[in-house]
């Protein structure tokens, strides 16, 4: 192994390792989606009913609540790719039992560890806001965000090929093998960076809260960040939902081809964080929930149409994902030598606007119909971008896209 570097760091990761860091962020973020597909086949081989898998399989995303909250700031603790290689060790350790377990009780208590350990794509995200080029930060940024979105939409899609292919069992195995060869290969490419923060990781944990009353700059990133996963999360929530109900009726299957309208918001990614390094953070925001919430009035008029809704909801992710990248951006710049804490910070805030989001969008499409969910997420929107519009921080340090 290299001998570990302690400054300066900035600029150690660009190219290959970028592109590395984004695959790497995709599969893990992807090991949490696997079985959703697959939940009928589950509860068929566990002798349960579909509402006890689907219990269980709630616990992923609890799970990875707590991942951004007790993981993520391990990162600046300790060097990164022995923190990132153990995360993905422990990744490939959980699917690998989840392919054995017999009772649906288990399947729930180690997909809880699954989705703690998934959080290691906002893992990587605070390295290369750490350790990319300053004026590339968010350009990087945005090829590691590719890669998470990459992965929400790739699990889903690979999970229930493979689980007709090989069963769900060998499903899991093949994401277990996965997550450990680039347990492996992290050791090797991951710049050999000692951790950067002096304090210890209870002091660390800590000191998370008492950020958001010292930082306006986290403080309004994590308020619009949740309004709008909010408003992301009621959409494709609601959309399940009033598709299954007559006059549609349409199948799972059906259902979740729409899935395939987020590639388009995979390449807004990148794109959004090459324009956030050139024109700053504000002006790529506005435009992202403009685009997204003309994209939701959109939607709540054309459901009946499938690809005016294609288009709708492709516009829709590209904007927010646009939206993303350049407001993660921000909060990555506040401190760069010690980029993890803020960013765990801000996904709590983040994560916790789009599980209200997801409550919401099936309840409101129950009572309201699913043209009140639409125009209401894209009023939430609308919000997001008046407070973008008329609050302002203060610049950030050098190499702050803000």
């Amino acid at each position: 192994m290299q001998t570990e570097i302690t400054a300066p760091v900035a600029g150690l990761v660009r190219g290959p390792v970028v592109g590395f860091i984004s695959l790497a962020a995709a599969v893990g973020t992807a090991a949490v989606y696997p079985l959703q597909p697959a939940i009928a086949e589950v509860g068929g081989a566990l002798g349960t009913s579909l509402a006890s898998v689907g219990v269980a399989l709630a616990c992923g995303p609890i799970g990875y609540l707590c991942g951004l909250a007790l993981l993520v700031p391990l990162v600046d603790q300790f060097s990164s790719r022995y923190v990132l290689s153990a995360q993905f060790g422990a990744l490939a350790a959980a699917l690998a039992l989840n392919a054995a377990v017999g009772q649906v009780w288990l399947l729930g208590l180690v997909l809880g560890v699954v989705g703690a350990c998934s959080s290691v794509g906002a893992g990587l995200s605070s390295v290369v806001g750490r350790l990319a080029v300053p004026d590339r930060r968010a350009t990087s940024l945005g090829i590691v965000t590719a890669g998470i979105s990459a992965g929400i939409l790739a699990g889903r899609i690979a999970g229930g090929w493979l689980a007709d292919l090989i069963g769900w069992r060998g499903m899991l195995g093949v994401f277990a093998g996965a997550c450990a060869a680039i347990a492996v290969t992290v050791l090797f490419v991951l710049p050999p960076v000692r951790g950067s923060t002096g304090r210890g990781y209870l002091a660390t944990l800590r000191s998370i809260p008492g950020l958001y009353l010292r930082h306006s700059a986290l403080r309004l990133a994590a308020a619009r960040g949740a309004l709008w996963f909010f408003a992301f999360c009621a959409v494709w929530g609601g959309l399940a939902v009033a598709l299954s109900k007559p006059p549609y009726s349409y199948s799972a299957e059906r259902i979740g081809l729409y899935a395939f309208a987020g590639i388009l918001g995979i390449a807004a990614t990148r794109v959004a964080g090459a324009w956030t390094d050139r024109v700053g953070a504000r002006r790529v925001i506005l435009c992202g929930l403009c685009l997204a919430g003309l994209a939701a009035v959109l939607l709540a008029f054309t459901l009946s149409g499938t690809v005016s809704t294609l288009i709708g909801l492709a516009l829709f992710d590209a904007g927010l994902f646009a939206a993303q990248v350049a407001n993660q951006s921000t909060v990555l710049a506040i401190e760069p030598n010690a980029p993890a804490r803020f960013n765990s910070a801000y996904m709590i805030v983040y994560f916790a606007g789009g599980s209200l989001g997801t409550a919401f969008g099936a309840a409101a499409v129950e009572r309201a119909g699913w043209t009140v969910t639409a125009l209401v997420t894209a009023g939430v929107i609308t919000i997001a971008a008046v407070v973008t519009l008329i609050r302002r921080t203060r610049p950030g340090p050098p190499g702050s896209p803000w």
